[in-house]
């Protein structure tokens, strides 16, 4: 995975992203992870705001998919 400096960087660019999204916007999915469950803006900002074990695979992905 990501050393905690990108880390740090990726999560500042998912934030950032996020403050700015309407709130409908929000329950968008946004992403899919490889066990085929999805994930909106509102559950990515859960799981990478509380540096879940999820939070790095979506980082990972939303930076992949040139999202953040």
């Amino acid at each position: 995975m990501y050393n905690q400096s990108m880390k740090a960087e990726l999560k500042e660019k998912f934030l950032k992203i996020y403050a700015n999204l309407p709130m409908a916007v929000r329950e968008e999915i946004i992403v899919t992870l490889d066990d085929g469950k999805t994930m909106s803006w509102n559950s990515a900002f859960f799981e990478i705001e509380n540096d879940t074990s999820l939070s790095d695979i979506i980082l990972e992905k939303l930076e992949k998919l040139q999202i953040i």
